[in-house]
Order: C-alpha cells, then structure tokens, then sequence
C-alpha cells in the first residue's frame, strides 16, 4: 500500500510530507491542502532527523481491529513526538527503553508500513 506513511526506496525510508506553496507551512502526512491557509501544497521529503518532543509508554495493547496481538502477548512500548527541523511533529513508536528517552535528545526517524519508527541518533 502506498501513501504518506510508506517509505519507498528512493528516499531512504524518510518520510513523505507536503509544504504549502504560500505560507510554506511544511505538514506530516502529505496533503493536498495547507490546514493553515488552504493554499496548494506540493509533496516534499522530510528530513529524517530531529529532537524527542515528548514521550510516554503505551502500557495497554491498542483495540483490535486493526491492532494484531503478537503471538507472545501484548509488551508496553515507548511512542513520543520528535520534532524535525521543518517544525512538524512526528509520532513515532520508539525503538529505546522508556528509562532511556529524554526530551531533546537526537532522534532518526524511519518510514515503513504504518506508524513511523524512531531510534536514538549518534551525536
């Protein structure tokens, strides 16, 4: 399935995302519309760094359909908001510890199927 939340191989796996050709309002997912001033938007390819916004642990499994329990039970996870330097904010499920994430630290951000993946940047 292709769409705004799909990485396709020429991008690297950077996530897909509009900037309006007025304001120059950047938006995550892409849309035709800017949500700010209704003026055109162009798709463009977001940077696939930034910093953790905020964050918190998803401790209960999310409702079914569309969400598959995995066959060896639910497992609490780490989702927050990194900002990248367009001033979107992404959440993403993050691929760290809960006692590791801390506000501001450095963040890659990677597009697949579904929700985007987050993974601690090397300063």
């Amino acid at each position: 399935m292709e769409g705004p939340l799909t990485a396709e191989p020429e991008t690297g796996g950077r996530l897909h995302g509009s900037r309006c050709a007025d304001c120059a309002v950047a938006t995550y997912p892409a849309g035709a519309a800017c949500p700010r001033c209704g003026g055109p938007a162009e798709p463009v390819v977001l940077s696939g760094t930034g910093t953790l916004w905020t964050w918190t642990v998803q401790r209960y499994a999310p409702k079914s359909p569309p969400y598959v329990p995995p066959a060896a039970g639910f497992t609490p996870f780490t989702v927050g908001y990194v900002e990248l330097p367009e001033g979107v904010r992404v959440l993403a499920t993050l691929d760290i510890p809960p006692e590791d994430a801390e506000i501001g630290m450095p963040m890659t951000l990677t597009a697949g199927t579904g929700v985007p993946r987050g993974h601690r940047s090397v300063v």
